[in-house]
């Protein structure tokens, strides 16, 4: 795991080893064992390595036997064993033993369609000397993040935005469309940041840079639901039980200490049962939990501990420890409205103390079917017969009930189609709430950004899956557990998005996944036996927080000192009137993802607005907090 920076010239102007080193220093928490840098005629390239395997040789920058084709990478490329056999039966000499090299080495067989070879988490670079062209390519899912922009005839990219904001031609301003995008569903668009001319190469992609400055993105890999029928439900569990066992044992390769995530869910816990069969030592399973027995799933995570033996490790997050919402900001890189980045930064700080690397659970509930939203909309799928005059009788009531009346919110999410609706349910400020919420000048600036949609060709939980699949998982979920984790300098690996067992998740019939209401009818199935049966039939619960009582606590204060501040009046983003009414509604209404979202994009203006450079400066201590 590591933190990859780089400059390419188009120019031909000189690219300085100074301004790649700035970009790697920003990303120090992510590689903080070593550091290497590649710099030539037209290119620079740099990274923070972060020692997985091949702890001796594993140094990057990685060239090719002549130094025409040099390699950078972030995250781990799992079936480079197998790879590197192939490869030295071509001909090719490896110098090392890392996975990196692999990548060089498939370039010169493949070219760019090297990606299509590859099983793992990634982001990487390749620069092809001969050709001066440069390589970019993220992974199929998504976990790895990669971002890129043209300025002043160079194209930079890095792990994360910081790394770019630490060079002066790179402006800080706000993209009106991020803004919008983070107001309605908690995170930024999926190719483009918080910071206009700033992009994200997406999930499954790859861009190609050419000397006179020509760029292209292609998509490689696109998921396709295709259900397989004829099957009985026991050949996809026997199926699924083969390809988890595979891709944990995959995910478990490392030269240095393991651990799990465990929540006490069925996901995370049939990770750590598979680990425990494939290890010949304890496990090492890391749980948070809170004060409030409302939030808290630590006994859920005890029972699983103890029925598989793991060496079980817990951590209790008071509302005194939240003091460190500042560094949390910063290390997120964007503004980011999702609160449970909270007990991922904890848990990942608990696991960093014992283990390099933590596997997780995330990416089964989209996988199988498990988020209890395709069971509301499983039930709300009877409004598809509700005649159109009917649907607009219902908006024009909700339209003149006042905001936080009775009934508005239900009325106007009723008067809405099929992927509108469900659209709606996952809305946080709507078009009414930004108006208000937002300078005149900046609400006329929105142009909608890039909204989701769903594909109604197919069933419809998988167009639902689909879209998670493509916006929720990536921008949300893995950004969350990539930049929490490693913001602790810990790899954390998701086994369950291995794409082998993505695909045949996609041929499991939608009736197999939400079958008369029980989510992960198949999955639970298939851990009959080697999960306790409270675990699988337990109710599920989100990674939740009291987020709410904590605003109307210390919590309540900070945000107060910092919205209604006069640094951010000045700023002119915000209604100050209606943030006032917002903090106020709070003590009555649970508003607390609103003001969180609020509060992280004035937290991210503070770090990287109005600051120069985006060295971290964290303080700490803040008086809210002491008061």
């Amino acid at each position: 795991m590591c933190g990859i920076a780089g400059i390419v010239s188009f120019d031909a102007g000189p690219v300085l080893v100074e301004d790649v080193r700035a970009m790697c220093a920003a990303m120090v928490h992510r590689g903080p064992d070593d550091e290497g840098f590649h710099v030539g005629p037209r290119v620079g390239l740099g990274m923070r390595r972060l020692s997985i395997i091949d702890l001796a040789t594993g140094h990057q920058p990685i060239a090719n036997e002549d130094g025409t084709v040099w390699a950078i990478l972030n995250g781990e490329i799992y079936n480079y064993r197998a790879l590197r056999r192939f490869l030295e039966g071509r001909g090719h000499v490896f110098r090392t033993a890392t996975d990196t090299e692999t990548i060089v080495h498939l370039y010169e067989e493949y070219g760019e369609r090297c990606v299509e070879k590859l099983r793992g988490m990634f982001a990487f670079a390749v620069w092809d000397e001969r050709r001066r062209a440069l390589l970019l390519a993220r992974d199929r899912l998504g976990i790895k993040p990669l971002y890129y922009t043209l300025s002043g005839g160079r194209l930079l990219f890095a792990s994360e935005l910081k790394a770019l904001l630490e060079l002066p031609e790179v402006e800080r301003t706000v993209n009106p469309g991020s803004l919008d995008h983070l107001l309605t569903f908690l995170y930024t668009p999926p190719s483009e940041s918080i910071v206009a001319g700033v992009r994200k190469l997406g999930p499954g992609r790859v861009l190609v840079a050419s000397a006179a400055g020509e760029i292209r993105t292609e998509r490689y890999w696109a998921l396709r639901f295709e259900p397989e029928r004829g099957l009985r439900a026991v050949q996809f569990e026997d199926r699924l039980r083969e390809l988890l066992r595979e891709s944990v044992d995959l995910h478990m390769v490392s030269d240095v200490p393991l651990g799990a995530f465990l929540s006490g869910g069925i996901d995370s816990s049939s990770v750590v049962a598979t680990m425990a069969r494939l290890s010949p030592r304890p496990v090492k399973t890391f749980s948070i939990g809170f004060p409030d027995r409302d939030f808290t799933e630590l006994d859920y995570a005890r029972q699983v501990a103890s029925a598989l033996g793991t060496d079980h490790h817990e951590l209790i997050v008071e509302p005194g420890d939240l003091h460190v919402v500042e560094e949390i900001a910063w290390h997120l890189d964007e503004p980011f409205g999702d609160s449970s980045s909270i007990p991922t930064w904890f848990v990942s700080k608990l696991a960093a103390q014992e283990v390099t690397v933590a596997l997780s659970g995330d990416g089964g509930d989209e996988l199988f079917g498990g988020y209890d939203k395709y069971v509301v909309e499983g039930r709300e799928r009877l409004l598809r017969f509700v005649p159109a005059w009917a649907r607009r009788l219902l908006a024009a009531i909700s339209a003149a009930i006042p905001e936080g009346g009775k009934g508005k919110n239900f009325l106007r999410h009723c008067s809405l189609a099929e992927a509108e609706r469900y659209l709606d349910a996952c809305t946080l400020f709507r078009l009414e709430e930004k108006r208000k919420l937002l300078s005149p000048d900046l609400f006329a600036a929105l142009r909608g950004g890039e909204a989701p949609h769903a594909d109604k060709s197919r069933h419809w939980l998988s167009a639902l899956q689909s879209l998670d699949l493509e916006s929720y998982l990536p921008l949300d979920i893995l950004t969350k557990v990539d930049r929490m984790s490693m913001a602790h300098s810990l790899e954390a690996r998701v086994p369950l998005l291995d794409h082998k067992l993505v695909e045949f998740a996609a041929t499991i019939p939608p009736e197999l996944l939400l079958h008369r209401g029980t989510t992960k009818y198949v999955f639970k199935r298939a851990m009959r036996g080697i999960l306790p049966d409270a675990v699988i039939e337990r109710p599920k619960r989100g990674f939740a927080i009291p987020l709410g009582r904590w605003f109307r606590g210390k919590l309540g204060d900070f945000a107060r000192d910092l919205l209604l501040s006069d640094t951010c009046r000045r700023r002119g983003f915000f209604n100050p009137r209606y943030l006032a009414e917002l903090l106020a509604r709070q003590r009555r209404d649970d508003l607390g993802l609103q003001l969180w979202t609020l509060l992280s994009f004035e937290l991210w203006c503070r770090a990287f607005l109005d600051r120069r450079r985006s060295v971290k400066r964290v303080e700490q201590g803040h008086a809210a907090w002491a008061s």
